[in-house]
């Protein structure tokens, strides 16, 4: 009799056990299948359209090669997008590698961008598949020579041999720019095509009598060859440069602090803005995540390069020379609603 009792209650408990069972083996189903989807959401949204991401910089001791391999390592981190670097003689092959659509993002000079766009001097004719995805900061230009040349304003250059940056470059572009707004040709100087660090060594070695150097501050090339030679900046005068600034706006007046590279008084001189450009076929949503991304990380940047404390959202879609990209302009609409 006991036994006929339990056998019904034993059966009941047991389905009961079997349908808890089941029970929650459907809520685990569920919110495995919830937690999935949602990971999938968060892993789609990480991610961007194009699978690789190559920026063309500069020569690999400037601060276009170090703030941009910096910035490479953010995407990386940030999509898990195949980002790199690639070294390069800088401002007008960058727009040419862009053009050709052989690089994805470049650094590039204001007044080579503007020239690309109008189609000028170093571009034959108006190039059109380029976008702007930020103002940078200003690459500031640093004629340098011995204190024992007797060089000390850009007039003075007339007659040396100098050094401009390498040929095409943006130091090339801004150099030959205000050597003519001085009334100064190539005609009336001789021209060695080198960058940064051959500059450098071409100084030590006495073999040129100054140079041009246009990046952003300071200058690691010529934080070495301070160590070695008695360096003297060249001024450029403001009065003259404002005038050469009416025809050309992409300059505008600067002052390398007193103490950059061993300079007692600030040094009067020029400046050109820097520009983060993509290619126009690159999709909107892409260029609002890169823009986003750079932005939320500046912090890295400024640590990479002292240069990058210049960057600023602020500014950063002020003075663009070229047409900015609709992902960047929906970024920075975003912000300014805020």
């Amino acid at each position: 009799m006991l036994n006929s009792l339990k056998s019904p209650l034993l059966l009941s408990a047991m389905l009961s056990a079997t349908l808890g069972l089941a029970a929650c083996s459907e809520s685990s189903e569920s919110t495995a299948t919830e937690s999935t989807a949602t990971d999938s959401a968060a892993t789609t949204a990480d991610k961007l359209d194009t699978k690789f991401l190559t920026i063309a910089t500069g020569g690999a001791s400037g601060p276009y090669n170090i703030i941009g391999t910096s910035l490479s390592e953010v995407y990386v981190k940030t999509f898990g997008v195949n980002s790199k670097t690639q070294t390069t003689g800088a401002s007008v092959e960058n727009v040419n590698l862009l053009t050709q659509g052989k690089v994805d993002m470049v650094l590039a000079l204001s007044d080579v961008v503007t020239d690309a766009v109008e189609g000028k001097n170093n571009f034959e004719q108006p190039i059109t598949n380029i976008q702007q995805i930020a103002v940078l900061y200003p690459n500031v230009v640093q004629i340098v020579t011995s204190k024992d040349s007797g060089i000390k304003n850009i007039e003075d250059l007339r007659g040396k041999r100098i050094a401009v940056g390498d040929q095409g470059s943006g130091t090339e572009v801004n150099a030959r720019t205000l050597l003519e707004g001085f009334g100064i040709t190539y005609d009336d100087v001789t021209v060695d095509y080198l960058g940064f660090a051959e500059a450098a060594d071409g100084m030590k070695a006495g073999k040129i009598e100054a140079a041009f150097f246009s990046s952003g501050l300071p200058n690691s090339s010529l934080m070495e060859l301070e160590q070695g030679l008695d360096l003297q900046i060249v001024t450029i005068n403001q009065d003259t440069l404002k005038e050469i600034i009416a025809t050309k706006p992409y300059f505008k007046t600067f002052e390398i602090p007193a103490d950059t590279y061993g300079n007692e008084v600030a040094i009067p001189t020029a400046a050109i803005m820097n520009a983060l450009l993509v290619s126009s076929d690159l999709s909107e949503d892409d260029g609002y995540k890169l823009t986003k991304a750079l932005f939320e990380n500046l912090d890295g940047l400024k640590t990479a390069h002292q240069a990058a404390n210049d960057i600023s959202l602020e500014t950063a879609n002020n003075g663009m020379v070229a047409p900015i990209h609709p992902g960047a302009k929906k970024y920075y609409d975003e912000q300014a609603a805020k």
